[in-house]
């Protein structure tokens, strides 16, 4: 027969509540009883089941992990490691993730994910552009979360971002370095947080050096931030006729498409324009010449958010505002480094 806590209290000369408060990593159990508790889960070779040790925590081990289709869809890599960052981290609290996905278009009384309606989450995790309803809808219930790469103006929200602006600066500065004056910005989805930021850091660093914003030399009008996006963007400023020796893409894999329109407009990459992309996806390291581009530890961003929802669930308080994850100019090929 399995081993049950009951087993375990009865070895270790416990009661129930006492076994499930060490399971539960409580504080209020003396040092003693805690190691006495544990030799006889190690001695019973006994595996708690998740109804067990919720009797004195009232919680269900689990955290909800919500991004939209789209991302889903397209095999986006950068929330692939993203949510790997917070299934790592969940374990050392002996969580379990639960992944779901959304519609971008998430209006109230639609559909909302099955862990929500059944309350089987202590808190959620929202990675990348989410709508508000949703975040809402979630408040409401009473279940703490936290919001990854994105954020709202509206207040009461605990978020975990990238330093996007500091990230170009580092960027367009090297490139300003390396003697680039006339630089160009593709973007996508410019409405996202951390694309906005992006171009904002762009237009910094230029005046930084005083070199005027050249709004020709900004390409931002694509929906979202893909290959092809990467592209189109590209060859539009082909077409405006304006000159640049540097270009900054808002992410790796627009980066990638405006390395491929260059080439088929007869520009070698980095002879006649360097380019540098930002994510540091495992992609640019299958393009040639290698992509420089700005490093987000992106296992990171979903490890903090984590801790930031371990701590608002075993305090029980909200916690509100944002913390910035660095990032790192990693230097490659692509601007013959």
């Amino acid at each position: 027969m399995a081993v049950t806590i009951k087993d375990v209290a009865k070895r270790a000369g416990v009661s129930l509540s006492t076994v499930s408060l060490v399971l539960n990593h409580k504080q209020n159990v003396s040092e003693e009883t805690r190691l006495k508790v544990n030799q006889a889960i190690e001695d019973l070779k006994y595996h708690p089941q998740r109804h067990a040790r919720g009797l004195a925590s009232k919680r269900s081990g689990n955290i909800g992990f919500i991004l939209t289709d789209d991302h889903f869809s397209r095999a986006e890599p950068f929330y692939t490691k993203v949510f790997l960052g917070t299934e790592f981290e969940a374990r050392k609290f002996d969580y379990y993730i639960l992944l779901t996905t959304v519609s971008k278009t998430f209006k109230s009384g639609g559909r909302v994910p099955r862990f929500l309606l059944e309350a089987n989450v202590d808190g959620v995790i929202f990675a990348g552009k989410v709508a508000l309803g949703l975040v809402e809808h979630v408040q409401k219930l009473g279940i703490p979360c936290v919001l990854v790469d994105y954020t709202f103006k509206s207040n009461g929200l605990s978020c975990v971002l990238i330093d996007n602006v500091q990230g170009t600066r580092q960027a367009i500065a090297h490139l300003i370095k390396k003697g680039h004056r006339r630089i160009a910005f593709i973007g996508g989805e410019i409405n996202h947080p951390s694309i906005n930021d992006r171009l904002l850091g762009y237009k910094e660093a230029l005046k930084e050096h005083h070199i005027p914003v050249d709004e020709n030399l900004i390409s931002s009008d694509e929906h979202y931030t893909g290959r092809n996006d990467g592209f189109r963007a590209t060859e539009r400023l082909l077409e405006r006729g304006v000159a640049f020796t540097a270009l900054m893409a808002s992410n790796d894999t627009m980066a990638i498409g405006a390395i491929q329109c260059l080439r088929q407009n007869g520009l070698d990459v980095p002879e006649h324009v360097a380019v540098v992309g930002f994510d540091d996806i495992e992609a640019v390291h299958h393009v040639e010449p290698h992509l420089t581009t700005v490093r987000v530890e992106k296992e990171e961003l979903g490890a903090v958010a984590l801790r930031r929802l371990m701590e608002m669930i075993d305090t029980g308080r909200i916690i509100y505002g944002k913390t910035l994850i660095p990032v790192h100019l990693i230097l490659r090929g692509s601007t013959n480094d």
